[in-house]
């Protein structure tokens, strides 16, 4: 990997010799927005300063916050764990980093261990209201969420035919609330990046499937996302943050990418 940077900084360096530039890489790179990818980034952010001496920073503000960031040019890369929605394409670029499960989770005192897309979508639609119902305890189920604008919601409603259709008990801002909210109360459904997952909840099988990185990565297990890097799409990135972007999308980051639970695109 450090054999990959210095080859990075030697041609960013003979590239500025070459035009007349001058100026120097500068000392630090920003990104902003999903709260579900803070592991993976946080894991690639923390070899590349490591390897550069280049200062990494990440504002875990959500997708729809972080892609805004971008585009009022308050960070240099957004973080988003959806794909961009029509109104937000114009003048940005989207690379897909890595592709992540959304995991459907429950109370580890709920006896129900799988559920079906159709089952789902009938729970958090208020359909079926009860634990009961699906072979569960007799326990009133709590719908528990993201905010509107998260790429985790976005993501879950669209593969669940749910948009602008959930009865939430509860929306909260980040991926580490739901977690914590749905491992206190017994009754609780919620869904959450599998990368960010602990032992204090149960993520359910879909459909008889787990999330896996062979399931994940061969469309098996269909309650899934992208995790997408932001950039817009006429200004050039610094230099910097142009070699950080080099950095965690060539195939040497692979492997940080997989230890963070996710499959990478690349």
């Amino acid at each position: 990997m450090k054999k990959f940077i210095t080859m990075i900084v030697a041609g960013v360096m003979a590239i500025s010799v070459l035009t007349g530039c001058g100026s120097k890489a500068g000392s630090s790179v920003t990104t902003d927005g999903s709260t579900s990818m803070e592991k993976v980034i946080g894991a690639l952010g923390e070899a590349f300063q490591n390897d550069t001496g280049i200062s990494f920073t990440y504002n875990p503000t959500g997708s729809g916050s972080g892609i805004k960031a971008v585009q009022e040019g308050r960070c240099d890369i957004g973080l988003s764990s959806r794909d961009l929605k029509d109104e937000e394409a114009s003048g940005l670029n989207a690379t897909v980093l890595a592709y992540d499960g959304i995991a459907i989770i429950v109370n580890p005192e709920n006896p129900v261990d799988d559920l079906s897309v159709e089952s789902i979508k009938k729970i958090y639609t208020g359909e079926i209201t009860n634990w009961s119902e699906l072979g569960g305890n007799d326990n009133e189920i709590v719908l528990i969420g993201r905010e509107a604008g998260s790429g985790t919601r976005d993501g879950f409603e669209s593969i669940t035919d749910t948009e602008d259709a959930c009865k939430y008990r509860q929306e909260l801002t980040s991926t580490g609330d739901v977690i914590t909210t749905v491992s206190q109360n017994p009754g609780a459904i919620g869904y959450a990046s599998v990368a960010s997952v602990k032992d204090s909840v149960k993520a359910l099988t879909v459909d008889g499937i787990a999330a896996t990185e062979e399931t994940i990565k061969d469309g098996r297990y269909v309650v899934q996302r992208p995790f997408v890097l932001v950039t817009k799409a006429d200004t050039n990135l610094s230099e910097s943050a142009q070699m950080f972007f080099d950095y965690i999308t060539s195939a040497d980051a692979n492997k940080i990418i997989t230890a963070a639970g996710v499959v990478s695109a690349n």
